[in-house]
C-alpha cells in the first residue's frame, strides 16, 4: 500500500469522526442548547449541506494548485470548524462551525479519490478509493463511539476539541506524505463542468442521495430510536455505534473488492438489501438483539455502495474526474441532509422514532430503479457502439482492397 493512502486515510479518519460522533452525542448538544432533538438535527443536515455546497466551489477553485496543497488547505479548514464548535456560545455559533468543517469534507474526499486512483494500476482503482475510505470506516470503530463515550462523561465540547486535534494530525499526515502531483491534468474549470454532459454521470450522483441517504434517514436518530424503542440505556449507544462502524468497515472492503469485478451487480445487489434491512428495522428495533444486528447490517450495507458508486463516476467521467469526483461527495452529503431532515419531519409529525427507517427504504428502492435504468443505458449504447466499430473495421478493408 502506497504511504500516500495512508496519509489520506488519516485525514478520512478525521472527518469521519467529525461527520458521524455528532449522532451519539445529539441528545446532549441538545440538552445543552435547550433545542429539541429534531432542531438539534440540524446540526447534521446542515453539515451534509455545507459537504454540498463547498465540494464543487472548493474543488474548482483548487484546479489553481496542486492536489496535495489543496489537500493540506482543507485540512487545515476542518481543523478551525471543529474548534469552532467546541467554544460554540449559542447553537447558531455551533452550526456555523459545523459547516466550516463540512466544507471541507467534499472536495477532499473528491480530490483523495482521484489522487487514489492515480497512485494504482487501473484495475486496483476501486481497492485504492476504500483503502482510502478506510480511514472513515475505523473512525466509525474508533473515533465516534470514543467521542461518544468522552461526549457522555466528560462533555460534549471535550470531543469537538479533540476532534480538531485529530484535523491537525491529519493535516501534517498529508504534508509529509502525500506526494506532489501537480495540478488537476485537465486544467480548466470548462473542461471540468463538460463531464456533466454525460447522462450517467447524473444517474449515478442520484444514486448516491438516495442509496447512502437511506442509511442516514435511520442512523441520525439511532440513539432516541435505540435508547426509546429498544431499551438501551444511554451508554450503550457507543458500542452499538462500534457495530454500525464494523459494519462500515467490512462493507467497504467487500465494496471495494467486488466493484473491481462486477460494479453494476455489486450495486444491484447492496441497494436491494439496504432497502429491505431498512425496511425491516421498524420491527427490530423494539428487540435489543435484533436491532443491534440490524445496525451492523445498515453500516454494512450502506458502506459496500460507496466504492463502486464513487468508481463509476470516475468511469463516467475519466476525463475530467476531479470537479465530477468532488459532486458525488457532495451526492452522498445532500442524500444525508435530506434523510436527516425526513427523518426529522416524521418524527415531528408524531409516527414514532422508527419512522425514518420507512423513510430510508424508500430511499434506497429508489436508488436501485436508478441503478436498474442505468445498467439500461449501458446497454442500449454498446450494441451501437460496438456496430460503429465494425462498420469502420469494414469500411478500412474495403478501402485497402480498392486501393482507397
Amino acid at each position: 500500500m502506497p504511504l500516500a493512502l495512508l496519509a489520506l486515510a488519516i485525514g478520512a479518519f478525521g472527518i469521519g469522526t467529525t461527520e458521524f460522533v455528532i449522532m451519539g452525542v445529539l441528545p446532549q448538544v441538545a440538552n445543552g442548547f435547550g433545542v429539541s432533538i429534531p432542531t438539534a438535527g440540524w446540526l447534521v443536515s446542515g453539515y451534509a449541506l455545507g459537504v454540498v455546497v463547498g465540494a464543487p466551489l472548493l474543488t474548482v477553485l483548487g484546479t489553481k494548485v496542486s492536489r496535495r496543497k489543496m489537500l493540506m488547505f482543507l485540512m487545515g479548514l476542518f481543523v478551525v470548524g471543529n474548534a469552532l464548535s467546541a467554544i460554540a456560545p449559542s447553537f447558531g455559533v455551533m452550526l456555523i462551525g459545523r459547516i466550516i468543517a463540512s466544507l471541507a469534507h467534499g472536495a477532499f474526499f473528491g480530490i483523495g479519490s482521484v489522487v487514489a486512483a492515480d497512485l494504482v494500476a487501473p484495475e486496483k482503482k476501486a481497492s485504492a478509493i476504500s483503502l482510502m475510505f478506510m480511514g472513515l470506516t475505523v473512525a466509525n470503530i474508533v473515533g465516534v463511539p470514543g467521542g461518544t463515550y468522552i461526549g457522555q462523561v466528560a462533555g460534549w465540547r471535550v470531543t469537538f476539541t479533540i476532534v480538531a486535534a485529530l484535523g491537525i494530525i491529519g493535516l501534517l499526515g498529508v504534508a509529509k506524505l502525500v506526494p506532489e502531483q501537480g495540478r488537476p491534468e485537465t486544467g480548466t474549470i470548462r473542461t471540468e463542468f463538460a463531464a456533466f454532459k454525460n447522462v450517467q454521470v447524473w444517474l449515478a450522483t442520484a444514486m448516491t442521495v438516495l442509496g447512502y441517504g437511506g442509511v442516514f434517514a435511520a442512523i441520525t436518530y439511532i440513539t432516541p430510536m435505540m435508547t426509546r424503542v429498544a431499551g438501551y440505556p444511554e451508554g450503550a449507544v457507543t458500542w452499538l455505534l462500534v457495530l454500525f462502524g464494523i459494519g462500515m468497515f467490512l462493507g467497504n472492503l467487500l465494496g471495494g473488492r467486488f466493484a473491481d469485478r462486477a460494479l453494476m451487480p455489486m450495486l444491484f445487489t447492496t441497494l436491494a438489501a439496504l432497502a429491505a434491512v431498512l425496511l425491516l428495522f421498524t420491527a427490530t428495533a423494539h428487540d435489543k438483539v435484533l436491532a443491534a444486528i440490524t445496525v451492523t447490517l445498515i453500516g454494512a450495507l450502506g458502506f459496500a455502495t460507496v466504492p463502486p458508486l464513487q468508481k463509476r463516476v470516475l468511469d463516467q467521467a475519466s476525463a475530467a474526474p476531479t470537479l465530477a469526483s468532488a459532486v458525488n461527495i457532495g451526492a452522498f452529503n445532500l442524500g444525508n441532509a435530506l434523510a436527516a431532515w425526513l427523518g426529522g419531519v416524521v418524527i415531528s409529525a408524531g409516527l414514532g422514532y422508527t419512522a425514518p427507517n420507512w423513510v430510508g427504504a424508500l430511499l434506497s428502492a429508489s436508488a436501485l430503479l436508478l441503478s436498474f435504468l442505468a445498467a439500461f443505458l449501458d446497454r442500449r449504447t454498446r450494441p451501437a457502439t460496438g456496430r460503429t466499430v465494425a462498420g469502420s473495421a469494414q469500411t478500412q478493408r474495403t478501402n485497402t482492397l480498392t486501393g482507397h
